[in-house]
């Protein structure tokens, strides 16, 4: 008879890799990306600053991520969880103290690449990277935890939308400019999609401990409709802002993830199994990143259209 092993424990890098929840970090990447072709556009991009801003931005995602799997762990939020992405305290691969550590130095290192930025670009800076940080901790930290009374997406669309796509853009320019902001409404609401996916996941499981995110305060019939507002608001968005030549025409080069978003639609409206919705959770993140991908590669062919000449973008 075959005797069964037990899976092998994670090494140190593998758990550190996975409570990093690597599958999110396109929430960063896209956009970083969006202000990069921005300011490509504008004539101000500097590869230095940008580096530096991206590897900012990943850090406090990063440390927003670890914060979130050491609070969830000490609020008891993970112990109805049967799927999703870190837990790695849960299955005791990471103690807590490791998690918090790391969340500390994370946070600590994109504060100094950012006090750096600041001395080189001016005070707007200082107020975008300090709501940043904010967020990162009060996410699911301290006494008003956003996540669990309902104003998760709220903080993702603005702090991993227009803000992100502000800073980065800043940093290089050295000025506001409104067009950052507004381009990156669309990035927002997917962004916030993903976040709202992870909640409709575990919708039951934070019921039962009192996490009341919006999914839950909303029952899965109101969960669900607010995917679809999400998801379809990014594309809506983009046409809108086409409409208003905040965006080139050819950013309708998104269109091409609408068949993966239309799917993903109808698996969070006939779906309540945990496993199914786990898989979407991961495809929404993956089609943030796809969209946002689709959507600077637009803007940058824009640009090379115009440089040689076609001006109809």
């Amino acid at each position: 008879m075959a005797v069964s092993t037990p899976s092998p424990t994670p090494s140190k890098f593998s758990a550190w890799y996975q409570a990093a929840r690597p599958r999110t970090l396109t929430a960063t990447y896209a956009p970083l990306g969006l202000a990069a072709v921005i300011a490509i556009q504008d004539g101000v991009f500097d590869l230095v600053r940008f580096a530096l801003s991206l590897i900012a931005a990943l850090l406090l995602q990063i440390a927003a991520n670890l914060i979130n799997e050491y609070f969830d762990f000490k609020r008891g939020a993970d112990e109805h969880k049967t799927a999703g992405q870190g837990m790695m305290i849960k299955n005791a691969v990471l103690s807590p103290r490791d998690v918090l550590l790391g969340a500390i130095t994370t946070v600590v290192v994109a504060v100094i690449i950012g006090l750096y930025l600041l001395t080189q670009t001016g005070p707007l800076l200082f107020w975008i990277g300090l709501g940043g940080v904010l967020i990162v901790i009060t996410y699911t930290a301290g006494p008003f935890p956003l996540a669990y009374n309902g104003l998760g997406e709220i903080a993702v669309f603005l702090f991993m939308g227009p803000l992100m796509v502000l800073g980065a853009y800043y940093v290089m320019a050295r000025e506001f400019s409104w067009l950052p902001v507004i381009a990156a409404l669309p990035l927002g609401f997917m962004v916030a999609a993903i976040m709202h996916a992870n909640n409709v996941r575990d919708l039951e499981a934070d019921r039962a401990v009192n996490k009341n995110t919006l999914a839950v305060r909303l029952g899965r019939p109101g969960a669900r409709i607010e995917y679809v507002i999400l998801v379809g608001g990014a594309y809506v968005m983009v046409g809108l802002l086409i409409l208003l030549r905040v965006l080139p025409i050819t950013t309708l080069l998104v269109l091409i993830t609408l068949p993966e978003a239309y799917q993903l639609i109808g698996i969070i409206n006939t779906s309540e199994e945990v496993p199914r919705l786990h898989m979407a959770m991961g495809r929404t993140a993956k089609l943030h990143g796809q969209f946002g991908l689709w959507l600077v590669a637009g803007w940058a062919l824009a640009l090379v259209l115009r440089a040689i000449g076609i001006s109809f973008v």
